[in-house]
C-alpha cells in the first residue's frame, strides 16, 4: 500500500512539475519507436552480398609499419583529368590490405541515378533494368559492389539576393540570376559542377562559369588560381559511400565561390562514412589532381571543416603536409580515436549517477556530476534523456529520480559512443540485407581492422583502456568530494565487456522488442557492472598493439604542424554540446609539447549566429601570400599582424584580442579576458589525473602506496582507506607522469619507407 501511495505522488508530482517534459519524452520515446519499426520495414535498395572470397571477419595481423609522415607516397598511373563519361580510380593509393565491403551505394540518393554494373553474382547492390521513359522497373540486370559512376557535369546558377543555387537545365520562373564582377569581368553566377567517384567515393569540383568554356572543357579565366578543400564530420564506422547534395556544397561556399575560388569536395572526406586517414589524404590529393589537370594547379589550396572535418585537417597536416598549404579547423579535436578514451566513460559514469548512486543525494546536483566527468553539466538545463529516464521507471513501477539538469556526456556522447564501440549496432544497418548484416562487426574498430588488427576470430582490437584509472581523483584533492564517495565511484564504475560479448543498444532500436521497459539509456547489460556491494566491477583491457597502431599508423595527433592555421568556433560548452572548446586546448598543447610553440595556430571563438569562415579565408589568403613572397620567414613570422587570437560576440564584435586572451589553467597561466568569457572545462581523464593533452590510452601503473607516498592524493589522508584502494586497483593506479604505455618511442624519427599499395 505504502508503494502505491509513493507511485501515486511520483506521478502527481511528474505529472504537476514535469508534465511537458514527460508528455514529450514519451511523444519522442514513440516517435522513435516509429522510426525503428519504419527502419525494420524498410523496404528500398539494400546490399545483398559479399564478392566472392571476401571474408569480414578474416584475421589481420595489427600495423607495425611506418607512420605516414616517413612514407613515400607511390606515383599515381592514373590518367587525369577523369573525361565527362569515364570513370575515376577505383583503388585507392595509400592502402593497407583489401576494399571494404559490404558498401552501401548512394549515387541514387545524390539523385545520380544507379551505380555502374560491375558483377553479375550478387555482390553488392541490384541494378534495375530501365523502362523508355526512363523508369526503374523490378527486372535486375546487375549488380554494383563498388558504387562507381561515370563523371558529369552540370550548371548551376545562383538566385539573386540569396546563398541558394540552382541547376540551369532547371531554370525557375521569377528567378534572377545574381551578376558578380572578378578580375574585373562582370559575369552571370553560374558555377560549373563537376561530379564523378574516385576511390569509390563521390567527389566534386565547382569553380566560376568562364565566357570562354564549355560544360566538356572548362576554362579558369575567372578562376582566382586559389582552392577551397571541403571536409566534413560525424561519426561513422565505414561500409557506405555517402553522398553529395551539389547545392549544400555551394551555398556553404557561396561567399568563397563569388570571390573566384575553385571549390572541392569528397564524400570520402566525410567521417559519417569512416575515419581511415590514410583513405581521407589519398582521396584529397587524387580530387586535387583532377582539379588541377581541369584547371591548373591552385596557387594554394585552402582546407574548411568542422568536426571530423576538422580533425582530418590537423592529421592530413602532421601525416603530408604538402596536400593543404592552410586550414580552418572547426569545431575541431585533435583526432577522433583520443576523443573515445573520455566519450566511452560516459555512459559508465551516467549509468553510476543515475542508477548504481541514485540514492546519494550529492549526485543528484548535476553540477556534481562536472566534478568527475570533467565535461560541463547544468543544473538548469532540459533533459530529455533524463526525463525519459522517469517516464520508464514508471513504467517499471519504480519512483522515478527526478533531479532536473543535464551534462555533456547525457547530452552530447551517449549514442556516438555506442555508435564507435557496439559491433551489433548501426542506425543504417537496414540497408543491407538481415543475413548480411549478421556477418559483420559496425565499429569504429573493425572499419580500421587493417590497422588495429584483429583476434583470432576476426574481431578487430580496441584501444580503450581504463584499468587504474581513479575516476574523480582531482574532485577528491581538492576536497570537492570525499574518500567515500571516491571509493564508491571507482568500486562501481566498471568498464565494457569485450566486443564479441556484447548485445544490440536498447536505446533507440529495440531489436523487434516495443516495450518501454527494455530500454537502457546506458547499455548497461554491455556493461561490467558489480554483483553486489561488496564485489568491485571489472574495469576493461585496450590491446597494446592496437594502441600502438593507433600512434603508427597517423591516426593520433601528435602535435606536429607547420602550416597557417585558424581553430574556429562557436562556444557550445552553456549548451552542453559535444563540441567542447577544451579540445581546441589539447590540440594547442600538443603541438607546443611537439615544436615548442604553436604560434602557426590563431584561435578564434564566438557566438552563434556569427559565423566568419570568409574573414578566416582572407586572413589565411594573406598569411599564404607573405609566406611565397618571404620564404626566408617561418611561417609564423609570416603571420599578418591583424591575425590574432581573438574573442567575438554573437554580433560580430570584437571582445579582446592578443597572445595572452586564452591563457588559463591549460597552460599554467593567469586567465586571459577570452578563456574568462568562454571558460573550458576538461575530460573524466583530466580530472582522473592526466594531462590537457588527454593522449593517454592506457596508462602506466604504480602501486598504491607508491602514489599515496609520492603525492598522487594530494593533502588527502587516504593512509586508513589504503586496503580498500587496494582492493579496487590491485595492479596499481595511473601514473600520468609516464607515457602512455602503448606510444611507441621517436614515432617520426623512423627511417621513411616507401608505401606498398598492395601491403
Amino acid at each position: 500500500m505504502i508503494k502505491k501511495i509513493l507511485l501515486s505522488l511520483a506521478c502527481i508530482g511528474i505529472i504537476i512539475g514535469l508534465s511537458v517534459a514527460a508528455t514529450s519524452s514519451y511523444v519522442v520515446l514513440k516517435v522513435a519507436q516509429e522510426i525503428d519499426k519504419a527502419e525494420r520495414k524498410y523496404s528500398g535498395p539494400q546490399v545483398l552480398g559479399l564478392p566472392d572470397g571476401y571474408n569480414p571477419t578474416k584475421p589481420i595481423e595489427t600495423y607495425t609499419g611506418p607512420h605516414p609522415a616517413n612514407i613515400t607516397r607511390p606515383d599515381d598511373p592514373f590518367n587525369y583529368p577523369i573525361k565527362i563519361g569515364q570513370i575515376g580510380p577505383i583503388m585507392p593509393l595509400m592502402r593497407r590490405g583489401e576494399l571494404e565491403y559490404p558498401f552501401l551505394c548512394r549515387i541514387e540518393k545524390s539523385l545520380l541515378g544507379q551505380p555502374i554494373i560491375d558483377n553479375q553474382e550478387g555482390a553488392g547492390m541490384a541494378v534495375f533494368r530501365e523502362n523508355e521513359n526512363g523508369e526503374l522497373t523490378r527486372e535486375i540486370v546487375g549488380y554494383s559492389k563498388d558504387c562507381l559512376f561515370k563523371t558529369n557535369a552540370w550548371y548551376y546558377y545562383n538566385r539573386k539576393g540569396t546563398s541558394k543555387f540552382y541547376a540551369l537545365e532547371d531554370f525557375r520562373e521569377g528567378h534572377e540570376i545574381e551578376k558578380i564582377t572578378i578580375n574585373g569581368i562582370t559575369t552571370d553566377f553560374i558555377v560549373r559542377v563537376e561530379m564523378g567517384t574516385i576511390n569509390r567515393f563521390l567527389y566534386m569540383v565547382a569553380t566560376i562559369k568562364s565566357p570562354d568554356g564549355t560544360i566538356e572543357q572548362p576554362s579558369n579565366t575567372l578562376w582566382n588560381e586559389k582552392l577551397i578543400y571541403n571536409f566534413r564530420g560525424g561519426v561513422g564506422v565505414g561500409k557506405r559511400q555517402g553522398r553529395i547534395n551539389p547545392r549544400s556544397i555551394l551555398r556553404d561556399n557561396y561567399l568563397e565561390l563569388k570571390q573566384g575560388y575553385g571549390v572541392a569536395y569528397s564524400s570520402a572526406n566525410q567521417t559519417s562514412m569512416h575515419y581511415n586517414i590514410w583513405l581521407a589524404e589519398d582521396t584529397v590529393a587524387r580530387v586535387k589532381r583532377q582539379f588541377s589537370a581541369l584547371y591548373g594547379t591552385p596557387m594554394h589550396t585552402i582546407g574548411v571543416g568542422g568536426s571530423g572535418g576538422a580533425i582530418q585537417q590537423y592529421l592530413i597536416a602532421q601525416n603530408n603536409p604538402d596536400l593543404l598549404d592552410a586550414a580552418i579547423a572547426v569545431y575541431s579535436y585533435p583526432d577522433m580515436v583520443t576523443q573515445t578514451i573520455y566519450a566511452l566513460d560516459c555512459d559508465l559514469m551516467e549509468y553510476y549517477f543515475d542508477v548504481t548512486a541514485k540514492n546519494i543525494s550529492f549526485w543528484k546536483n548535476w553540477n556534481n556530476r562536472r566534478l568527475v566527468e570533467g565535461l560541463n553539466s547544468l543544473t538548469n538545463e532540459s533533459n530529455p534523456m533524463g526525463q525519459l529516464h522517469s517516464v520508464i521507471s514508471l513504467m517499471k513501477g519504480e519512483i522515478p529520480n527526478l533531479s532536473y539538469g543535464a551534462s555533456e556526456c547525457a547530452k552530447g556522447w551517449r549514442g556516438p559512443a555506442q555508435v564507435i564501440h557496439n559491433p551489433k549496432f548501426a542506425h543504417f544497418s537496414p540497408r543491407y540485407t538481415e543475413t548480411l548484416r549478421t556477418k559483420v562487426n559496425w565499429t569504429h574498430w573493425d572499419n580500421l581492422k587493417q590497422f588495429y588488427g584483429t583476434n583470432k576470430n576476426g574481431i578487430a582490437k580496441t584501444t580503450w583502456d581504463n584499468i587504474g584509472v581513479q575516476y574523480g581523483l582531482d574532485a577528491l584533492r581538492k576536497g570537492k568530494i570525499d574518500i567515500e564517495k571516491f571509493i564508491h565511484l571507482n568500486q562501481h564504475i566498471g568498464g565494457w565487456k569485450q566486443q564479441d560479448q556484447m548485445d544490440q543498444p536498447r536505446l533507440w532500436y529495440f531489436s523487434g522488442n516495443s516495450s518501454f521497459k527494455d530500454i537502457s539509456l546506458w547499455s548497461h547489460h554491455n556493461m561490467n557492472l558489480t554483483n553486489g556491494n561488496e564485489s568491485v566491477a571489472p574495469r576493461t583491457a585496450g590491446d597494446v598493439d592496437a594502441i600502438k597502431a593507433a600512434y603508427l599508423s597517423g591516426h593520433v595527433f601528435l602535435g606536429k604542424a607547420n602550416i597557417p592555421i585558424i581553430d574556429l568556433r562557436h562556444y557550445l560548452d552553456s549548451e552542453l554540446d559535444m563540441h567542447h572548446s577544451f579540445a581546441t586546448f589539447s590540440t594547442r598543447k600538443r603541438m607546443i609539447e611537439f615544436s615548442g610553440h604553436a604560434d602557426n595556430q590563431i584561435i578564434w571563438m564566438t557566438q552563434k549566429p556569427h559565423r566568419p569562415i570568409n574573414n578566416a579565408v582572407i586572413a589565411l589568403d594573406k598569411w599564404l601570400v607573405n609566406i611565397k613572397q618571404q620564404p626566408d620567414k617561418s611561417v609564423a613570422d609570416n603571420r599578418p599582424l591583424e591575425v590574432e587570437h581573438t574573442c567575438f560576440d554573437s554580433e560580430e564584435n570584437v571582445i579582446a584580442k592578443g597572445p595572452s586572451v586564452w591563457d588559463g589553467q591549460w597552460n599554467g597561466r593567469a586567465t586571459g579576458r577570452c578563456m574568462q568569457l568562454y571558460p573550458s572545462h576538461a575530460s573524466s581523464r583530466i580530472i582522473a589525473g592526466g594531462k590537457i593533452n588527454d593522449d593517454v590510452f592506457k596508462c602506466a601503473l604504480q602501486p598504491v602506496e607508491d602514489a599515496v607516498a609520492n603525492g598522487t592524493y594530494g593533502i588527502i589522508d587516504v593512509t586508513p582507506h589504503i586496503n580498500s584502494l587496494k582492493k579496487l586497483f590491485p595492479n596499481g593506479v595511473c601514473d600520468y607522469q609516464k607515457p602512455d604505455q602503448g606510444r611507441p618511442k621517436d614515432i617520426l624519427l623512423q627511417n621513411t619507407a616507401s608505401a606498398i599499395a598492395s601491403q
